[in-house]
């Protein structure tokens, strides 16, 4: 019966990890997580870019906001009215008139950035779409004029 006790106690007093087993585990996690946390963050980006594309697209919903503005108005809002216009009515419109019938986007003017919480940039006519505008944002280095840019003009 002795012999039983003490094997008993010592499979009591072996319930715990050694330093050692917490050690290569965690190196083991550390190793795993070198390698998963870049490939996230690299589809974070790639999320945030595809947001943008399909923000500014010409099937996007700052293209059809700007289309009905172009119905009712007759043209697109000039740069200097810029996006502004259509959530409030451009300084240039009659307000009797009636032809500004916005707004033409659902959310606050604040909230018509770019997912980098950038303005985009508009300019109508555009230098590239002459006969319409141009809308790009600044891209992940938010810097305009840069290879990130996105933007809903092909390179010429």
């Amino acid at each position: 019966m002795m012999i039983g006790q003490v094997q008993r106690k010592r499979k009591q007093i072996r319930r715990g990890f050694s330093l050692l087993e917490i050690l290569i585990v965690v190196g083991i996690l550390a190793l795993l997580a070198a390698f998963v946390v870049p490939s996230l963050m690299r589809s974070g980006d790639e999320a945030k870019i595809g947001l943008a594309k399909s923000a500014i697209g010409r099937s996007g919903p700052i293209a059809g906001s700007l289309k009905k503005y172009r119905f009712d108005v007759g043209a697109y809002p000039d740069t200097s009215e810029g996006l502004k216009a259509l959530f409030e009515i451009p300084s240039g419109l009659n307000e009797e008139d009636k032809i500004w019938k916005g707004p033409y986007f659902e959310t606050p003017p604040e909230e018509l950035v770019d997912p980098w919480g950038e303005e985009f940039v508009y300019e109508a006519p555009g230098k590239f779409n002459e006969d319409s505008y141009d809308l790009s944002s600044k891209g992940p280095d938010r810097k305009e004029g840069t290879d990130d840019d996105i933007n809903n003009w092909k390179e010429k």
